[in-house]
């Protein structure tokens, strides 16, 4: 399995990192380290999580109010969003757009 992120995603992961940086040093490396274990996890077992919608599933971080938004397809993983819990839980969903579904 192979993940890729979304560039928007990648966006988000950045932003997210940068913001608890800002808030404590080594928060964002905490935070960053967080969100590649969900990846791991995602790797391993990617139907692990419940389904959001048709072929899109949420993976929650533990420590951090984010969730990994991500569609399997066949041998990969592609990562739509990393989204914060509480703000506008549907944003990403023109996103799928992108992936034909």
């Amino acid at each position: 399995m192979t993940i890729s992120l979304l560039a928007v995603a990648q966006a988000e992961l950045d932003e997210a990192y940068i913001w608890y940086e800002t808030q404590a040093h080594g928060l964002g490396d905490a935070f960053l380290a967080e969100a590649l274990k969900a990846f791991r996890l995602i790797e391993r077992h990617p139907q692990a999580w419940h389904p959001l919608t048709d072929g899109v599933r949420r993976c929650r971080l533990a420590r951090f109010p984010y969730g990994v938004i991500y569609a399997p397809e066949g041998s990969d993983i592609l990562v739509l969003a990393i989204a914060h819990a509480h703000r506008a839980p549907v944003y990403w969903r023109d996103r799928m757009r992108n992936i034909g579904r």
